[in-house]
């Protein structure tokens, strides 16, 4: 038992404990206020850089204040508190507890004025008996803390759409923007968002919920924490039939081959289970026969592209993954696919928690594991085939959502699959709005956005996780 220091409260923040340096606690305290400050510079970049109105002024001023508060009561409070380790004391092996009992500050001493708090090297504190506080494994606080993070994230979604909707390469006020939602009219505004803004942003949310669990499903039924649309081939599927019918047609518009890209989803699903089915079945075979799919579709993609350079002009427009330019007709018509692929999404999610364990101990618990596998293909072609017909080939979303709420909810996909579809949600509008100010009156389209953004998240987060196990 540590005897109690007779270091008084008051002196006990100025002391140099044994083992820390002035200097190690000064650049610690540097890093934990970039942690916070981050944010508030990148909104204050955009909001300086893009010429904006009222209304982006609200979204992103309001949006980076939230997040360095976020990040300040997640980094200060809760690592100080619980773990005695900020991101930069982390760095410099430095921790932080309460000098009268040697264990945590408590996330409410860690947030206020830390009086009686002490910070020393890492070594030092373990040598002397410090334990982080324990987190409650409890079934019931696991399923309370995964419902909070829903709700949480639900909130989050709700302000990613009113962002998309008030936020545009058209500067808007606030007025306007009410006006237009709540009481349309026939100004050049109300009409802007009404048929322009609104059916995008609801666009981007089925985009983005659909390639979110289908990147949570086909991670499971491969159990390959890299797989994605893209190595089943079906990416490579909806880009032949898309090149097929700009060549053989002359189609233009999104409108137009929305059923090609969605036909070509289909056949290659049906091609690349009938080379798994016939090769065993099992994820491996699946893997296998999806890359082999979709080496041979990209060849022949590549050789109507180099043989015919109109086939290229449309191409690269669809392949790179937008939202523009696709109306209120594009939505009505995949959604049916996307919610028939969300319902068979949902009753395939118990049979992959069985699956992980591998398909003889599955077949062993009584799970159909054939059946589970059409069910599973099933859900991801439609999903993965709307999203697809819709905005184009979107990369990132079904690779990264999945790997972000696993450090949350864990391999279980009865949580994994709805955290997945609503953190892809608003991967997909976050980057649509920022692609829409960042090169005004121009827009980015969201594919580039997410490529730049999503590819140095994800190494960081493998870096970080090392690629949390499935």
């Amino acid at each position: 038992m540590r005897a109690p220091s007779t270091v008084t409260p008051e002196s006990a923040e100025r002391s140099d404990p044994p083992g820390s340096s002035a200097r190690q606690r000064f650049a610690a305290g540097s890093i934990d206020l970039a942690v916070v400050a981050a944010p508030l510079v990148v909104g204050w970049l955009l909001l300086g850089s893009v010429g904006a109105g009222q209304a982006d002024r609200a979204v992103f001023g309001g949006a980076a204040l939230a997040t360095a508060v976020a990040l300040w009561v997640w980094n200060r409070g809760h690592r100080d508190g619980l773990r005695g380790q900020s991101i930069g004391k982390a760095r410099f092996g430095l921790l932080v507890r309460d000098r009268a009992t040697g264990g945590p500050l408590g996330v409410r001493a860690a947030l206020g004025t830390r009086r009686g708090a002490e910070t020393l090297t890492v070594a030092g504190a373990l040598a002397d008996g410090f334990t982080p506080r324990a987190v409650d494994g409890s079934r019931s606080a696991v399923r309370r803390r995964r419902l909070w993070g829903l709700l949480c994230l639900t909130a989050i979604l709700v302000l990613a759409v009113l962002a998309g909707i008030a936020v545009g390469a058209r500067p808007l006020e606030l007025g306007q923007v009410v006006h237009a939602v709540f009481t349309p009219a026939h100004t050049e505004t109300d009409q802007l968002v009404q048929t322009l803004r609104i059916p995008r942003t609801l666009l981007g949310v089925l985009v983005g919920v659909t390639l979110g669990v289908a990147g949570a499903l086909i991670q499971g039924h491969t159990r390959n924490p890299l797989a994605d649309s893209g190595l089943l081939g079906l990416n490579a599927g909806a880009a032949f039939l898309v090149v097929l019918g700009i060549h053989l047609w002359g189609l233009t518009a999104p409108g137009q081959y929305l059923w090609l890209a969605f036909a070509g989803t289909l056949i290659a699903s049906v091609v690349v289970f009938a080379f798994s089915s016939a090769g065993g079945g099992g994820p491996l075979t699946l893997v296998l026969a999806g890359a082999a799919v979709s080496f041979f579709l990209q060849a022949l993609t590549n050789a109507l592209v180099l043989l015919d350079p109109k086939s290229l002009d449309g191409y690269r427009f669809w392949v790179v993954g937008s939202l523009a330019g696709r109306g209120p007709d594009i939505l009505w018509q995949v959604l049916p696919f996307a919610l028939v692929g969300l319902a068979l999404a949902c009753a395939n999610t118990p049979s992959l928690n069985m699956l992980g364990l591998g398909d003889d101990l599955a077949r062993g618990l009584g799970t159909n594991v054939l059946a589970s596998r059409i069910v599973g293909i099933a859900a991801i072609t439609l999903l993965v085939g709307a999203a697809t017909a819709a905005a184009g080939p979107i990369a990132f979303v079904g690779l990264v959502a999945p790997h972000v709420v696993r450090t949350v909810t864990g391999p279980d996909y009865r949580w994994l699959v709805p955290y997945a579809g609503i953190v892809g949600a608003i991967m997909m509008l976050v980057a649509d709005v920022v692609g829409r100010v960042v090169a005004r009156p121009g827009e980015l389209q969201v594919g580039i956005v997410l490529a730049v953004l999503g590819a140095p998240f994800f190494i960081a987060l493998v870096r970080r996780r090392k690629l949390v196990g499935l």
